[in-house]
């Protein structure tokens, strides 16, 4: 007798939220969904939108799943089995500053943007007070909130850190990106921090930018370096800056995109709004 075949589960299944998928699966998913919220972005804005394109594009977009497909293959990547998340990079730095021996000024605040899982800091909750927050919620205790429709005014100086971890490269707009790291200064404390990570190739083989271009515009925004890890060959950047004041006469000469070098690179840029 033939053997039964096992029938086989498309990558983008979202019933379970297992680690079972692949490394390469999850990251395949995830780049297939920047390709195509690109490309509704670019349709979108276009005088002359291709209503049948954009339908196809939307479609597909549908097809994989949806936002719930894009978070689970994100959430499989923060697994134990994958060498947990980028909350451990910014632990280990705010601990390396000192700063869960404060207890006299009370627990640190800190805003998750993005957040997969409502308990990534349970280690910290001692010392920092964390608020999970995310476009669309997997859990009670994660706040469902856009995070560039927030109150400017209500959380001004609010936050003493804010984590920005693989967010500024899942919003299509380059102008959203900028706009998202000028809204996390606003609603810092002073001296508040601002903890950034982005997959590697949107720095090291972006055509728009470098890794000294993003110093510079994170400088002219009121952003002093703190940490910056990395490695060559590497999938991931991180970035601990603390807040300060800003350069805010050559603003301008970061609201346009300006080519740093040519060949064969990636579209990822950061305008300032």
């Amino acid at each position: 007798m033939p053997r039964t075949r096992k029938k086989k589960i498309p990558i983008t299944n979202t019933d379970k939220a297992s680690s079972s998928s692949t490394p390469t699966s999850s990251r395949t998913v995830i780049r297939r969904f920047h390709v195509l919220l690109k490309k509704q972005r670019q349709l979108k804005n276009a005088s002359s939108a291709n209503a049948e394109v954009l339908g196809e594009i939307e479609h597909e977009i549908d097809e994989l799943g949806g936002l719930a497909a894009y978070q689970r293959m994100s959430s499989i990547g923060q697994g134990n089995d994958r060498g947990g998340g980028s909350e451990k990079v910014l632990i280990q730095w705010l601990i390396h500053m000192e700063l869960r021996k404060r207890e006299a000024k009370g627990k640190l605040r800190l805003l998750e943007v993005g957040a997969l899982k409502p308990d990534n800091y349970r280690t910290c909750m001692s010392w920092i007070d964390t608020t999970p927050m995310d476009l669309r919620s997997r859990h009670p205790s994660i706040v469902e909130q856009d995070f560039l429709l927030m109150d400017e005014d209500e959380n001004r100086g609010k936050w003493d850190i804010i984590s920005l971890s693989l967010v500024v490269n899942f919003v299509p707009d380059p102008r959203d990106r900028g706009r998202m790291l000028c809204l996390a200064h606003s609603m810092l404390t002073p001296d508040g921090l601002l903890f950034l990570a982005l997959p590697l190739p949107c720095v090291e083989n972006s055509r728009y930018l470098t890794f000294d271009k993003l110093q510079s515009l994170m400088d002219v925004l009121g952003f002093t370096e703190v940490q910056r890890k990395w490695k060559k060959g590497g999938k991931m950047a991180y970035w601990l800056y603390r807040k300060s004041e800003g350069d805010h006469k050559t603003l301008h000469e970061y609201r346009k995109k300006t080519v740093c070098r040519q060949g064969d690179r990636n579209n990822f840029a950061i305008i300032l709004p």
